[in-house]
């Protein structure tokens, strides 16, 4: 019978049961404490592209770390950023008037992801010359903001996201490419909106694409969301799964170069 060094028969073991680590992580600025979510693959120790993703206007919920581990499992290091502060998780209608505060408020909101940006860049397993942003609804418009702020990223998807600037000359402080990614029949992002979005883009030189998924309405990627579009918001497993493969390829292609 064939024998194996014990040393060796622990390290099998422990490979054996390295996968996807899942974790709450505090964070702290300003006097206010965080509380963030980790995501990424253990069994190997090398850095690796990252992905921050941000929460739609219930704050961080099991929609944005269900995607933080789809994400670890393609083999990136994923945090979810935390906007509101640790505790801070509004549901309907009180959301709309926390998500308010920071659409009202550009620059916090701008603060507030970067603070979880620096999070991601300092963690051991995160590749900083590669690095992206994601999110979801108001997590979109978050998302688009980290862009305009001038962060390091190299790219940055919008999932039916507000694509709505007070201050569209910030769009020049973009230095990735960037996805939109935007239900055709959403009715809470104006075809005003959507028109000053692309002009900004075009004006600042930025390398973005807009796509559009026709039938599809605000919340496109939310279950919880329900499936009647006369609400304005809505789940479309159609545009969900494109969506998600356009995201894969955007990733492929950023990071490759």
């Amino acid at each position: 019978m064939k024998t194996f060094p014990i040393a060796a028969l622990c390290l099998f073991t422990l490979s054996a049961l390295a996968g996807i680590v899942e974790k709450p992580v505090e964070y702290s600025a300003d006097g206010i404490v965080f509380e963030g979510w980790a995501a990424y693959d253990d069994k190997d120790a090398a850095k690796r592209p990252a992905v921050l993703v941000i929460h739609q206007w219930t704050g961080v919920s099991d929609n944005e770390k269900m995607r933080a581990r789809m994400l670890a499992e393609l083999g990136y290091n994923v945090f979810c950023a935390d906007v509101y502060g640790k505790g801070i998780r509004p549901q309907p209608p009180a959301a709309g008037a926390e998500a308010g505060k920071y659409k009202k408020d550009r620059a916090l909101l701008r603060q507030r992801v970067n603070t979880a940006l620096q999070v991601l860049l300092k963690d051991p397993r995160t590749d900083i010359t590669r690095v992206a942003c994601i999110g979801y609804c108001f997590g979109g418009t978050a998302a688009i903001e980290l862009a305009r702020h001038g962060a390091p990223v190299k790219g940055v998807v919008s999932f039916h996201g507000g694509l709505d600037s007070p201050t569209p000359e910030d769009g020049r402080h973009i230095k990735g490419k960037l996805l939109a990614l935007h239900g055709a029949d959403d009715p809470f992002v104006p075809a005003a909106d959507i028109a000053a979005f692309e002009k900004e883009m075009k004006e600042a030189g930025v390398d973005y694409q807009l796509v559009s998924y026709p039938g599809a309405v605000h919340a496109f990627t939310q279950k919880a969301a329900g499936d009647d579009n006369s609400k304005g918001a809505a789940y479309n497993e159609a545009a969900d799964k494109a969506s998600w493969e356009e995201m894969r390829r955007f990733f492929t292609k950023i990071f490759a170069q």
